[in-house]
Formats: C-alpha cells, structure tokens, sequence
C-alpha cells in the first residue's frame, strides 16, 4: 500500500534520517518506537503527505485513504458533539443528496422505457450501494457506539464541542478519524488522552478494523496488544522487527550486543593499524604498508553504537522525612460545583509507606480530589493531612510552574543536594537533556521538555508523600522505567494518577476507582483490579442508560447469569480471534504463493510448466474468496467486541 524507499531527512548539519526503507501493507499493524527526537513523528507526517522528505520517494496506492492524528493540532471543531463526529460521513451526506435528487427526478418523469429513465434506475443502484458500503445504513450506531468507547456519555450529545477541554476535543478528532475508516491509520501517542476504560476499548477497536495502522505510543501494553511489527528509528536509521514490542525488545538487546561487539572488534583494528602507521610511518621500507593502511582507514564505514544504554541508571529519591502512621485520611469528603456533585461519601485512609493508584473515567474526580488533598480546592467532609508530611506534588500543568528565566542545569542545580550533585550530566542525559540542550533557557523548551524536566526536578526533592497526577504523558519509554524503579525504591508513600497500566504494573498495592461520584478501594495490584472488574462487574460498570449513570447492582441471582453470559461471550471471541488469525496465516501463504509464481513468470523460469497460468488463477480465485472470508470474519468480530 505505501512504499517508503531511500528515505532521508536533515535539519541544518543534523541528519534525522538516512536511507529509511520499509513497505506498509494493508493489514499491518506497525508500533514505530524510537527515543524522543528520534524523528517519529516526521516521518509520520511525511507518510501522511504533510511534509516533504529531503530525499527518497513516499510512493502510496492512487485509490488509498490515508487518517492521521497528530500529537498536538488545532481544533476547528464547532456545533454539537454528534454532529461534529457525524462530519465523519461527509461522502455519505453527499450521496445522500444525490439519492434524493435522483428520487426526485425519477418523480417527474413518465418515460419508464426510455433508456434515460433506465439510466437513472441504475445510477440510483449504485449510489444506494455506494452508500450502504461507507456505512450509511448504520451510521447514528457507529457515531454513539465509537463516542460512547472513548467516554463520553449520551448526555453530552448534544452539548457544544467547545464546552469540553483539550483533551476530550482531542478524543472528538480521533472519534471522527476512526468513524473514517481510511485505508491507512497513522496516529500518534493516541492515549495521551484517554483513561484506561476507553484504552481498552480503543484496542479492540483497532485489532478488529480491517486496513493498516503505524502507531507512536510510549504505554507498553497498549503496543503489546494491539501491534505485531515493530519499527524502530535510531541515529536515523531504520530497523525492522516483524514482532510485537516485547518480543523486540529481547531482540534488540541481542542487535545491541552484537553491534557492541563489532564496534570493539573495529575500534581494537582501529587502534592498532593506526599504531602500526605511527611506528611506522617514517620508515622508507615499511611506505607502502603505511599507505596502505592509511588508505583502509579513510575507506573504513564505521560502525556506531546506536544510542547510550541508560537502563543500568539508577534515581534514588533523597531518604523521605518520617511521617506519622497516616499521611492521608480522608471522611465522607464530598466536592460539587453547583448542581454539578463530583463525588460524595469519599471515605479512605492511606498508610505511611504505600503506594497506590487513583484510576477511573476522565471527568471522574481523580484530579479533583488530588487538589483537595494539596488544600488548592475546597470541599465537604473531613481531609486530614498526617503528622509531618511533605508532599511533592506532580500536577498535570506541572510544566508551566518552572522558571522559564533558568537554563535547564540551573533547575536542577537547585534543587540537587549530596552525592546526587556529582551526576547531574548523568540525569540530564537520562532524560533527554544531554550535552548543549542542558543549556536551554527553559523559556524554549517544549512542553513535553518541561514536563520531563519537571519530574526530573520533583526526583531530587526531600519529600516522604509524593502526589503524582498522569505523570508518564510525556515521557519515552526508558525515561518511564527510570521513574518506575525509583518509585518503587522511595520509602515515602505515593499516589499516582495514571492511565498507564505498565506503569502501574508492580508499582501499585492498592487501586482507588472512581466512577458514579463514588471511590471505591481494591486491593491487590492493577491487573487485579482489571481482572476482577471485568470477571465480577463488567456488565456494571460499562452498561450505561441514557442519562449516563450506572445502572444500580444486579441481585446474586443476575449476577451469577451475567457471568455466565460473560463467560460465553469471551469463549465466542476467542473462536472468532482464532479464525480471523487463520484466515490471514492462509492469505499470508496464498500470496507468497502467488508472488512465487509471478516472480518465476517474470524470470521465464515457470514457461516450461503447462500449467503455470491455471495455478496461477486458481490461487487468485482462492485468494479473493479467502479474502471475503476474512472481511465477514473480522466484521463479526468487531460487532461481537
């Protein structure tokens, strides 16, 4: 479908990108991965036909569609929520007006036998059928069904797009790209802004569509489930995993350590052919050897270490102040905004020394009740802070509190105390402020640079209660796992908002879920929580009535029922997952095979077998009746999901 060939890209001196190759085909799901600034994101943008490459062709098939949703855009949107999302249709508008221009005009005319009126007859069929195939048919579902799981509720229906934030407008654009259907999905860090009910929903949505998708994402487990193909970009280069990310990252730990090897192989040959002409170089009948030498070293393609290996880099957290038993408690703590009731009856106590999380549908209160508990909003009921407390607070609009006046070194100079002061080039460089960008003035960072450096400078401060509010949004993968450990390593207590399950993973003991203007605790780590919700309370927590709320509890009887039914349900979508796999394994194989036979047709090699020519249609036929079978497939699973 798109063919990226010789690809190259340069900012002044600065090559981002040399000599990238890759083919996307139409049921690739391709998770691109690289370090910040690695050039993800150009290259998303030139495959999307928004930027030119300095070099190479972006060759795309002349009848694909292409959706891309950038990181950051400006928002246009105006009118009501739904019929914003419903723009998504505007070929089906379209068709629709033609339809009834046709029917009108079918209307006024008697002459039913002349070929004028059968012409007419046959271009309404073929609209009609234009129109079914684009989704016309169902389209109010697919708009309800695509808004609903990605969190908004009926009720918001017809509200203005521009009552809500940035982040849910964000969520009214992805809705109308995946509402699209284009051949091709490129979407960029599309979970910055969803909440883990409606990540959830988007893999299913995506592992279900038919078509290719290349995805920038730094939340692990979202790669896992929905990608299975890998392309990493480094130092401007392009590799290419046909895995998932986990599996790539075993593998490239084993490219890493073989490219290590054969850097100290040339760099030892190195050191001492250019000994050899040193010793030697003077030397009238060692000359020829010299220049020889002297020659291979200006020919000599040198290898490159890809990229630093922070992973063996430890943060450590300055030793938390003892607190008293209790840092949080919290009484029956109720916040509303007029008539508007956040959360009520908000009752919980967290102990020195644990680590928690608060998770829960955008719009819930999570970040509502951190600013309750920091005194920056007023509230009902009783919120004790514990004896001794030192709260370092990680707020989403941390980055805009920095001194823009101060280089990026002098932040952290400041706040850096003891042994920590000796490797401040080694945080620097962890997360992505090596060498001259540790001289940045903080006025020109971006926002994700601000944001980093702002946890980078919560990291160093004495605090034994740390609050952090959806602190990974801007933060690449090995910069996450360097905050993770140094989590778990503090000996304060936490509480962490946060959407990213992998995060979360082995971090937390305890999950707060709000929803329903309630909190309610469970024990045990994130995929506990996860996996108990979806066993015990599914059918609770995602069947929603018109007004938005959630329905009340089932009796034990329901209960039991409802998990039956959920039992059957995962066991048919297992089946169904099972036979849209094969099916594409099966076309896989009828393909090589088919490439097989027109590359021997080609070469003259397959004009010997007489029957080259009727395999070769057979194989064809088979293909395209597979093919079908495979749309049907996938189109029953996603009703099913």
């Amino acid at each position: 479908m798109i063919s990226i060939q010789n690809l190259g890209v340069e900012f002044g001196s600065t090559v981002l990108l040399r000599n990238i190759n890759f083919v996307i085909n139409r049921r690739d799901r391709i998770a691109l991965v690289g370090r910040n600034g690695a050039g993800k994101s150009t290259l998303m943008k030139i495959i999307a036909g928004l930027q030119i490459p300095g070099s190479g062709v972006v060759a795309r098939s002349g009848d694909m569609s292409i959706g891309y949703l950038p990181q950051q855009m400006n928002l246009t949107d105006d009118g009501t929520l739904r019929d914003e999302a419903a723009k998504a249709f505007a070929n089906v508008t379209a068709i629709d007006d033609a339809i009834d221009r046709l029917n009108a005009e079918l209307q006024q005319r008697t002459d039913y036998d002349s070929a004028g009126y059968t012409g007419l007859i046959d271009t309404l069929a073929a609209r009609t059928e234009q129109r079914a195939l684009l989704g016309g048919d169902n389209r109010d579902e697919l708009i309800e069904r695509t808004l609903m799981g990605l969190g908004f509720e009926r009720s918001d229906f017809e509200r203005q797009t521009s009552e809500f934030s940035g982040g849910w407008r964000m969520r009214v654009e992805l809705a109308k790209l995946l509402l699209c259907s284009p051949d091709v999905l490129l979407l960029d860090e599309p979970t910055n802004h969803l909440d883990i009910e409606s990540i959830q929903w988007l893999e299913s949505f995506l592992t279900s569509r038919p078509g290719a998708l290349l995805l920038v994402s730094h939340d692990r487990a979202f790669l896992d489930n929905v990608t299975t193909r890998t392309i990493e970009l480094s130092l401007g280069n392009a590799y290419d995993y046909a895995v998932p990310y986990s599996k790539y990252v075993t593998l490239r730990a084993e490219r890493l350590e073989q490219q290590r090897r054969a850097y100290d192989n040339q760099q030892k040959m190195i050191h001492d052919t250019e000994a050899f002409i040193e010793r030697f170089r003077y030397k009238a009948t060692k000359a020829i050897q010299v220049q020889s030498r002297i020659k291979w070293l200006e020919r000599l393609e040198r290898i490159e270490v890809d990229e630093v290996d922070t992973s063996r880099l430890r943060l450590r957290f300055p030793p938390a102040p003892r607190s008293g038993d209790y840092p949080v408690i919290a009484d029956e703590v109720a916040k509303s905004y007029g008539n508007l009731t956040v959360f009520t009856g908000v009752t919980f106590t967290v102990k020195r020394g644990e680590k928690v999380a608060f998770v829960g549908r955008n719009g819930a209160g999570k970040s509502t009740l951190v600013r309750c508990i920091m005194g920056e909003l007023p509230h009902e009921g009783s919120l004790v802070i514990g004896h001794n407390v030192k709260i370092g607070y990680f707020a989403q609009n941390e980055a805009q509190r920095l001194d823009a006046t101060l280089t990026v070194r002098d932040t952290i100079d400041r706040v850096a105390t003891g042994e920590i002061r000796t490797r401040i080039n080694d945080l620097l460089g962890a997360f992505m402020f090596g060498g001259s960008a540790a001289d940045k003035p903080v006025s020109v960072l971006s926002g994700g640079e601000r944001s980093r450096l702002a946890m980078l400078r919560l990291l160093l401060q004495p605090v034994n209660l740390l609050i952090l509010d959806e602190p990974t949004n801007h933060l690449d993968m090995a910069t996450k796992d360097i905050l993770k450990e140094a989590i778990k390593d503090f000996d304060g207590t936490v509480i962490v908002v946060s959407h990213d399950r992998e995060f979360l993973d082995g971090l937390v003991s305890k999950v707060y879920e709000f929803g329903n203007r309630r909190v309610v605790e469970h024990l045990g780590g994130i995929y506990d929580f996860l996996q108990r919700r979806q066993l015990d309370s599914l059918t609770q927590l995602e069947a929603r009535d018109t007004t938005g709320e959630t329905r009340s509890e089932p009796t034990a009887g329901a209960g039991r029922k409802n998990y039956r039914e959920q039992k059957e349900r995962e066991r048919r979508v297992k089946q169904m997952q099972k036979r849209v796999a094969s099916l594409e394994q099966h076309i896989a194989e009828l393909e090589t095979n088919i490439a097989k036979i027109e590359d021997d047709l080609a070469s003259g090699q397959a004009m010997q077998s007489p029957d080259v020519y009727e395999r070769h249609a057979a194989l064809s036929s088979e293909l395209a009746e597979t093919l079908e079978q495979w749309e049907q497939a996938a189109a029953d699973l996603d009703k099913m999901t």
